[in-house]
């Protein structure tokens, strides 16, 4: 097998949660045109087939599950579809996530009148909603000895932002998850099957213009601190996580695990100075 072909994904068989999610159109063009066939897992289910006609227009074969990744039985009944699809899962993209409205902490709020509530349903949708579905749909790719996971971090697990306690504290864990799961699964099944995560930067997607641009499109102040932070002084556009993303789930990556992949234009490598 030359180079390029081991970066293809050709005939393997692609879950990814979070699918109709704000990163979610990026990643499944990304492994349509790697050749996957591809699960696309959401609760929607408008916006699940949506993508589905995303990932065929690039030749790709998709179905659409909509399904819940808080909610155990709901992985095991999507498990149990994409086995009586394809027969197998090579590897999954842990994508659900984001933050919760009342778990972030305004600029003029007082720091203890955040609603625990919404802090702790941040935690539990980024940390929970990852574990769920590898403990149900990672099962498959451990019992067949080889395949890859790939959870998404953030930043925040590093060099943390001020304002959203609950999604910083759930992306230290999927930190911590990516390890543990990454030596116990390579230690107890084998050494071809790998867990690593990807953290983003903060990236402008239509979803968050409007946080992160004024309506002359110049940068709000907190983008613009971000900006700053960044060696190569922009934020990051959602295509540029691609290269990434296939490569983790790629042959190409086969002695690489329990790793966190910063794609953030050096903003974790910087000091400022």
């Amino acid at each position: 097998m030359n180079v390029l072909e081991r970066f293809s994904l050709k005939g393997k068989v692609i879950v990814i949660t979070g699918g109709t999610g704000v990163l979610g159109g990026s990643f499944v063009k990304a492994i349509a045109e790697a050749g996957a066939k591809l699960c696309i897992i959401g609760r929607s289910e408008e916006k699940a087939l949506e993508r589905v006609r995303l990932a065929e227009s690039y030749g790709a074969e998709a179905i659409a599950v909509v399904a819940d990744v808080m909610d155990e039985q709901s992985m095991i009944l999507a498990k149990d579809v994409i086995l009586r699809k394809w027969g197998t899962i090579d590897g999954l993209v842990n994508a659900a996530g984001g933050n919760i409205p009342g778990a972030t902490i305004g600029p003029d709020q007082d720091l203890f009148d955040n609603k625990i509530s919404d802090t702790i349903k941040a935690i539990e949708l980024n940390l929970y909603g990852t574990i769920i579905p590898t403990l149900v749909l990672g099962e498959v790719i451990a019992k067949r000895g080889s395949g890859a996971i790939v959870n998404i971090s953030s930043l925040t697990a590093k060099r943390p932002f001020t304002r959203v306690l609950g999604y910083t504290v759930a992306k230290h864990g999927i930190d911590g998850f990516t390890k543990w799961m990454a030596a116990e699964l390579a230690l107890r099944y084998s050494d071809k099957v790998r867990v690593n995560a990807i953290a983003p930067g903060v990236f402008l997607t239509e979803q968050n213009r409007s946080l992160l641009t004024k309506e002359d499109g110049s940068y709000t102040d907190r983008a613009q601190r971000i900006v700053n932070g960044t060696p190569f002084s922009r934020l990051g556009d959602p295509s540029e996580l691609e290269g990434t993303l296939i490569y983790l789930l790629s042959d190409a990556a086969s002695f690489i695990s329990g790793e966190t992949v910063f794609v953030d234009g050096g903003f974790n490598a910087w000091t400022g100075v």
